[in-house]
Protein backbone atom coordinates (compact mmCIF):
# COMPACT_ATOMS: atom_id res chain seq x y z
CA UNK A 1 0.00 0.00 0.00
CA UNK A 2 1.32 3.46 -0.90
CA UNK A 3 0.26 6.93 0.21
CA UNK A 4 -2.27 8.29 -2.33
CA UNK A 5 -2.09 11.79 -3.88
CA UNK A 6 -5.61 12.60 -2.69
CA UNK A 7 -8.27 11.30 -0.31
CA UNK A 8 -12.05 11.73 -0.23
CA UNK A 9 -12.73 13.00 3.33
CA UNK A 10 -15.35 14.85 5.37
CA UNK A 11 -14.39 18.54 5.65
CA UNK A 12 -15.54 20.38 8.81
CA UNK A 13 -15.42 23.78 7.03
CA UNK A 14 -17.26 22.70 3.85
CA UNK A 15 -19.60 20.41 5.86
CA UNK A 16 -19.43 17.69 3.18
CA UNK A 17 -17.12 15.03 1.71
CA UNK A 18 -14.54 16.67 -0.55
CA UNK A 19 -11.26 15.82 -2.25
CA UNK A 20 -8.26 16.51 -0.01
CA UNK A 21 -4.75 16.79 -1.47
CA UNK A 22 -2.19 14.79 0.53
CA UNK A 23 0.69 17.16 1.36
CA UNK A 24 2.68 14.55 3.28
CA UNK A 25 1.87 11.19 4.74
CA UNK A 26 3.03 7.78 5.85
CA UNK A 27 1.67 4.28 6.11
CA UNK A 28 1.10 2.98 9.64
CA UNK A 29 2.59 -0.21 11.09
CA UNK A 30 -0.59 -2.22 10.38
CA UNK A 31 -0.35 -1.31 6.66
CA UNK A 32 -4.04 -0.34 6.70
CA UNK A 33 -3.61 3.09 8.34
CA UNK A 34 -2.57 6.31 6.61
CA UNK A 35 -1.35 9.24 8.73
CA UNK A 36 -1.36 12.38 6.60
CA UNK A 37 -1.42 16.16 6.40
CA UNK A 38 -4.10 17.12 3.88
CA UNK A 39 -5.52 20.26 2.25
CA UNK A 40 -9.20 20.51 1.28
CA UNK A 41 -9.63 21.33 -2.42
CA UNK A 42 -12.87 23.19 -1.63
CA UNK A 43 -11.86 25.64 1.12
CA UNK A 44 -8.08 25.17 1.46
CA UNK A 45 -8.18 24.12 5.15
CA UNK A 46 -5.11 22.10 6.19
CA UNK A 47 -5.52 19.33 8.77
CA UNK A 48 -3.86 16.19 10.10
CA UNK A 49 -5.83 12.98 9.65
CA UNK A 50 -5.57 9.29 10.40
CA UNK A 51 -7.46 7.20 7.85
CA UNK A 52 -8.05 3.51 8.45
CA UNK A 53 -8.52 1.47 5.28
CA UNK A 54 -10.89 -1.47 5.76
CA UNK A 55 -9.12 -4.83 5.69
CA UNK A 56 -9.84 -7.21 2.85
CA UNK A 57 -11.07 -10.73 3.41
CA UNK A 58 -11.23 -13.68 1.03
CA UNK A 59 -14.70 -15.07 0.41
CA UNK A 60 -15.29 -18.43 -1.34
CA UNK A 61 -17.29 -18.17 -4.58
CA UNK A 62 -18.68 -20.85 -6.90
CA UNK A 63 -18.97 -19.62 -10.49
CA UNK A 64 -21.28 -21.30 -12.98
CA UNK A 65 -19.98 -20.86 -16.53
CA UNK A 66 -22.00 -22.45 -19.34
CA UNK A 67 -22.88 -25.59 -17.39
CA UNK A 68 -19.64 -26.08 -15.44
CA UNK A 69 -18.98 -24.81 -11.92
CA UNK A 70 -15.61 -23.79 -10.50
CA UNK A 71 -14.52 -22.78 -7.00
CA UNK A 72 -12.59 -19.55 -6.51
CA UNK A 73 -12.14 -16.72 -4.02
CA UNK A 74 -12.88 -13.01 -4.22
CA UNK A 75 -11.34 -10.30 -2.07
CA UNK A 76 -13.90 -8.04 -0.43
CA UNK A 77 -13.45 -5.17 1.97
CA UNK A 78 -14.57 -6.16 5.50
CA UNK A 79 -17.19 -3.38 5.54
CA UNK A 80 -18.53 -4.23 2.06
CA UNK A 81 -22.08 -5.48 1.66
CA UNK A 82 -22.94 -7.88 -1.17
CA UNK A 83 -26.39 -8.66 -2.53
CA UNK A 84 -28.09 -10.99 -4.99
CA UNK A 85 -28.06 -9.62 -8.59
CA UNK A 86 -24.90 -7.57 -7.88
CA UNK A 87 -22.32 -7.63 -10.66
CA UNK A 88 -18.60 -8.15 -9.93
CA UNK A 89 -15.43 -9.59 -11.44
CA UNK A 90 -13.79 -12.88 -10.51
CA UNK A 91 -10.37 -12.37 -12.06
CA UNK A 92 -11.19 -11.23 -15.61
CA UNK A 93 -14.63 -12.89 -15.69
CA UNK A 94 -17.72 -10.69 -15.18
CA UNK A 95 -20.26 -12.48 -12.96
CA UNK A 96 -23.59 -11.75 -11.31
CA UNK A 97 -24.30 -13.02 -7.78
CA UNK A 98 -27.15 -15.53 -7.86
CA UNK A 99 -27.12 -16.66 -4.21
CA UNK A 100 -25.49 -15.82 -0.87
CA UNK A 101 -25.00 -18.33 1.96
CA UNK A 102 -24.50 -17.24 5.58
CA UNK A 103 -24.19 -20.01 8.21
CA UNK A 104 -26.19 -22.50 6.14
CA UNK A 105 -28.99 -20.04 5.25
CA UNK A 106 -29.65 -18.32 1.92
CA UNK A 107 -29.99 -14.54 2.21
CA UNK A 108 -30.55 -11.65 -0.21
CA UNK A 109 -27.70 -9.49 1.18
CA UNK A 110 -24.94 -9.69 3.78
CA UNK A 111 -21.77 -8.01 5.01
CA UNK A 112 -18.63 -9.72 3.67
CA UNK A 113 -17.47 -11.23 7.03
CA UNK A 114 -20.85 -13.00 7.44
CA UNK A 115 -20.73 -14.68 4.02
CA UNK A 116 -19.89 -18.40 4.01
CA UNK A 117 -20.12 -18.83 0.20
CA UNK A 118 -21.19 -16.77 -2.81
CA UNK A 119 -22.75 -18.38 -5.89
CA UNK A 120 -22.47 -16.53 -9.17
CA UNK A 121 -22.93 -17.05 -12.88
CA UNK A 122 -20.96 -15.77 -15.83
CA UNK A 123 -22.43 -12.52 -17.02
CA UNK A 124 -20.77 -11.56 -20.31
CA UNK A 125 -22.41 -14.49 -22.07
CA UNK A 126 -25.57 -16.45 -21.27
CA UNK A 127 -26.89 -19.68 -22.70
CA UNK A 128 -30.44 -19.39 -24.04
CA UNK A 129 -32.52 -22.53 -24.56
CA UNK A 130 -34.67 -22.62 -27.71
CA UNK A 131 -37.43 -25.16 -28.40
CA UNK A 132 -38.21 -25.36 -32.15
CA UNK A 133 -41.57 -26.86 -33.12
CA UNK A 134 -41.53 -28.86 -36.39
CA UNK A 135 -45.27 -29.71 -36.54
CA UNK A 136 -44.97 -33.28 -35.13
CA UNK A 137 -41.77 -32.93 -33.10
CA UNK A 138 -39.92 -30.37 -31.02
CA UNK A 139 -36.15 -29.97 -31.14
CA UNK A 140 -34.22 -28.24 -28.33
CA UNK A 141 -31.04 -26.26 -29.01
CA UNK A 142 -28.89 -23.87 -26.98
CA UNK A 143 -27.57 -20.58 -28.30
CA UNK A 144 -25.10 -18.15 -26.70
CA UNK A 145 -26.10 -14.50 -26.35
CA UNK A 146 -25.01 -11.30 -24.63
CA UNK A 147 -27.05 -10.75 -21.42
CA UNK A 148 -28.50 -7.47 -22.74
CA UNK A 149 -29.44 -8.90 -26.15
CA UNK A 150 -33.18 -8.51 -26.77
CA UNK A 151 -35.34 -11.21 -28.30
CA UNK A 152 -38.64 -10.02 -29.80
CA UNK A 153 -41.82 -12.05 -30.23
CA UNK A 154 -42.36 -12.58 -33.98
CA UNK A 155 -38.70 -12.04 -34.94
CA UNK A 156 -36.98 -14.44 -37.32
CA UNK A 157 -33.80 -16.15 -36.13
CA UNK A 158 -31.37 -18.35 -38.01
CA UNK A 159 -30.42 -21.43 -36.02
CA UNK A 160 -28.09 -23.72 -37.91
CA UNK A 161 -29.51 -23.76 -41.43
CA UNK A 162 -33.08 -23.08 -40.34
CA UNK A 163 -35.10 -19.91 -40.13
CA UNK A 164 -37.42 -19.93 -37.13
CA UNK A 165 -39.94 -17.42 -35.81
CA UNK A 166 -40.13 -16.66 -32.08
CA UNK A 167 -43.65 -17.62 -30.97
CA UNK A 168 -43.40 -16.85 -27.23
CA UNK A 169 -40.78 -16.66 -24.47
CA UNK A 170 -40.84 -18.20 -21.00
CA UNK A 171 -39.32 -16.13 -18.17
CA UNK A 172 -39.19 -16.71 -14.40
CA UNK A 173 -42.22 -14.39 -14.14
CA UNK A 174 -44.30 -16.29 -16.73
CA UNK A 175 -44.97 -16.47 -20.48
CA UNK A 176 -44.39 -13.43 -22.70
CA UNK A 177 -46.50 -13.38 -25.86
CA UNK A 178 -45.88 -9.76 -26.96
CA UNK A 179 -42.89 -7.43 -26.86
CA UNK A 180 -39.32 -8.42 -26.04
CA UNK A 181 -37.22 -10.05 -23.31
CA UNK A 182 -33.52 -9.65 -22.43
CA UNK A 183 -31.45 -12.82 -22.80
CA UNK A 184 -30.54 -12.82 -19.09
CA UNK A 185 -34.25 -13.12 -18.14
CA UNK A 186 -35.11 -15.96 -20.55
CA UNK A 187 -35.84 -19.49 -19.33
CA UNK A 188 -36.72 -20.77 -22.82
CA UNK A 189 -37.66 -19.41 -26.26
CA UNK A 190 -40.44 -21.27 -28.07
CA UNK A 191 -40.13 -20.98 -31.84
CA UNK A 192 -41.72 -22.46 -34.96
CA UNK A 193 -40.04 -23.25 -38.24
CA UNK A 194 -40.62 -20.27 -40.51
CA UNK A 195 -42.77 -20.81 -43.57
CA UNK A 196 -41.24 -19.84 -46.88
CA UNK A 197 -43.44 -18.26 -49.51
CA UNK A 198 -42.61 -18.01 -53.18
CA UNK A 199 -43.72 -14.95 -55.11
Amino acid sequence: MTVPNALQLECTECDERTVHEVLKGKIGKDKDVIEATVRCQGCGKISNVVVREPRTIKVPIIVSDMGTSTRDEVELSEDEEVEVEEEMFVGELPVIISSIECDGKRVKRAKAPQVTTLWAKRFDKVRVKVAINHVHKTVSVDIDAAPDEEFFIGDLMTIGREEVAIHYIKTHAGMVRRGSVLARDIVRIYAKKARKTNY
